[in-house]
């Protein structure tokens, strides 16, 4: 029996395909009947997005004639490209109900490292491996400490930001690295050939499909949406739930330092402070994408065109005489609404009760 597997449960465990069945109801009409009801939220939700990216390129359009320019459209690609790449395992695991704030460590604790090795003359392709599992442990020490001692996601994550971010500095110090070859800095400023598509947004492209695919297509993925409903019930119902998180935190890890590697080739530059601040954008796309911060609810269409939203208004505010320091009171702004619009009834509900309570109290 799997240690996660609580006793008693026997032949009756279920499956995750049992989870979202019994959710839906029974049978195949009740089943399709139930993931259209849970798919509606969300297509209303993208749905808004679709507008909201169509009022930002008609604003966009309106303060610069450049914003359609393909050189614009280039850059917008390029800039949003790693926060693109981060807010998809970023996604899954807030989905499951817990978050990760080292992503930004991890990216300057994978540009750090990447420079350093440089450094010392190994060759590129030894280096990529050692980032690579770099990264996994990186995500495996979150995961650990998550689901092993039991730690809260937000404080373990906070704990490594600063850790990941100590590291990199005790690596690279206050030294510089900018002597990489053209071959591989060439990946992070140029096109993929015969498109206009930055490398960077092409990896998210490919990434954020098969994340799509396993996310809504796969039990594996309907059993993420479980326990980011009821990590308990996903408990009884024989799903993995400490193995698939700390899987998940890996797999933000690997990414994160794949992150750190494009944005210091486009750079061109390894510093222990690459990427400082960048995980506040990853979950502001990732909740303008519609993924719940209570988890359970999301999907990849969402953060699709929430980094076009993002990076659209970024870059329509960039054309502009907008005080570019003052961008995080926009990314705050984005932030506030996309948790407080989902949960508006939730919130109502609340209020409504804490005002029947405090009636009650008082005497007649």
């Amino acid at each position: 029996m799997d240690p996660e597997t609580p006793a008693g449960t026997g032949n009756a465990a279920m499956t995750p395909e049992h989870v979202a069945g019994d959710e839906a109801g029974s049978g195949p009409g009740t089943e399709a009947d139930g993931l259209l009801a849970r798919l509606r939220p969300a297509v209303r939700w993208e749905l808004g997005l679709v507008v909201v990216v169509i009022a930002i390129a008609i604003f966009g359009n309106s303060v610069s004639s450049e914003f359609f320019s393909a050189n614009n459209l280039f850059n917008l690609g390029l800039n949003s490209g790693e926060i693109a790449l981060m807010a998809l395992p970023m996604t899954l695991i807030i989905i499951t109900g817990e978050i990760d704030l080292s992503v930004e460590s991890t990216l300057g604790m994978s540009s750090a490292l990447l420079g350093v090795l440089w450094l010392h003359h190994l060759p590129m392709v030894a280096i990529f491996l050692v980032i690579a599992v770099v990264g996994l442990l990186a995500g495996a020490v979150n995961g650990l400490l998550v689901t092993r001692v039991g730690l809260p996601s937000l404080a373990v994550t906070i704990g490594t930001l600063a850790l990941y971010r100590g590291i990199a500095l005790i690596l690279l110090g206050p030294r510089t690295v900018a002597s990489f070859p053209n071959l591989y800095t060439n990946v992070g400023v140029e096109a993929i050939p015969h498109t206009d598509i930055p490398y960077s947004i092409g990896f998210f492209i490919v990434l954020a499909i098969a994340s799509g695919v396993v996310l809504h297509a796969t039990p594996f993925g309907r059993s993420i949406f479980a326990m980011g409903n009821n990590p308990e019930a996903a408990t009884f119902a024989g799903i993995r739930v400490k193995r698939t998180k700390t899987i998940l935190f890996m797999l933000s890890g690997l990414i994160s330092a794949l992150a750190g590697v494009l944005l210091t080739f486009r750079l061109n530059t390894a510093v222990q402070d690459n990427g400082v601040g960048l995980s506040l954008d990853v979950v502001a796309v990732v909740l303008l994408a519609g993924v719940s911060i209570f988890g359970g609810k999301g999907s990849i269409a969402g953060v699709f065109l929430a980094v076009l939203a993002f990076a659209g208004i970024q870059n329509a505010l960039l054309l502009t005489n907008f005080n570019q320091e003052a961008t995080g009171a926009v990314i705050g702004a984005l932030l506030l609404i996309s948790v407080f619009v989902p949960n508006a009834a939730l919130f109502s509900r609340h209020l409504r009760q804490a005002a029947v309570r405090a009636t009650r109290r008082q005497p007649t």
